[in-house]
């Protein structure tokens, strides 16, 4: 059985700068995955290249589950998902959390709204936001814009929640109006 980090821990954890913050750069392909997720409490598979062919994607990756950070990071991106859904670009949120804290989250915190996955210890590494904290491997609060062309169109690493969604919305906006 995983062992749970303390809540306060992982919040301590948010106010350390990771030594990961360097994440990928804007510009650089985006490395394709497929993972299983939950949305509105039920199970599905996520496909990165799948879910391109339909608009841009928005990952955002984040620690832990029901930690104050990323509920309330989860909360800001229920409360704006229209304006993502609008400028054509999906959301995903995508933690190393396993898939029961993930149904339970993607119900209660995401307002079944928008889905979040299993972020593998590979997919973590391949995006460049890892996080060990207490000997757990964990990700980095890092928001990835990506193209439909499957390169990182932007990109925010901050362990303060506050500013990914508008900076991904201005993102996927800018990108919608051709800019």
């Amino acid at each position: 059985m995983k062992k749970l980090i303390p809540l306060i821990a992982v919040a301590a954890a948010a106010a350390i700068p990771s030594a990961s913050s360097a994440a990928l750069e804007e510009g650089a392909t985006a490395p394709v995955f497929a993972t299983q997720g939950a949305l509105a409490g039920e199970t599905f598979a996520f496909n990165l290249r799948s879910a391109l062919q339909k608009g841009p994607v928005v990952l955002y990756f984040f620690p832990k589950a029901f930690t104050p950070g990323c509920t309330l990071e989860a909360n800001a991106f229920a409360a704006a998902i229209d304006d993502f859904k609008a400028a054509g670009a999906q959301v995903i949120g995508l933690s190393a959390d396993n898939m029961e804290e993930l149904k339970q989250f993607s119900v209660k915190e995401c307002g079944s709204k928008f889905p979040v996955a299993m972020a593998s210890p590979a997919v973590i590494e391949a995006y460049d936001v890892a996080l060990e904290f207490n000997g757990q491997q964990l990700s980095d609060r890092t928001s990835y814009v990506i193209g439909q062309d499957g390169k990182v169109a932007m990109v925010h690493s901050e362990m303060d929640y506050k500013d990914h969604v508008r900076l991904t919305l201005a993102a996927v906006q800018a990108m919608k109006k051709g800019g």
